[in-house]
């Protein structure tokens, strides 16, 4: 969707630019862009649960090899 600003008479360009992104942030534009930015296939609750405990056990893998200074 594209946002049509005008400069009103005797109105500061900064003025303009604050109602411009405040137009565009109420839209929803910059919103929907960021979230189409990473697709994520959509995975069951179990597959999405294994793998974070995957996650929490090699980050703490790794915290205790930093601890004892290894890499």
């Amino acid at each position: 969707m594209v946002q049509v600003t005008r400069k009103d008479s005797k109105e500061s360009v900064e003025n303009m630019i604050r109602r411009f992104t405040r137009k565009v942030q109420q839209s929803g534009t910059i919103a929907n862009a960021k979230n189409a930015q990473y697709f994520t296939k959509p995975i069951s609750k179990r597959d999405r649960r294994t793998k974070a405990i995957q996650r929490q056990e090699r980050k703490s893998l790794k915290v205790k090899r930093m601890k004892l200074g290894q890499r």
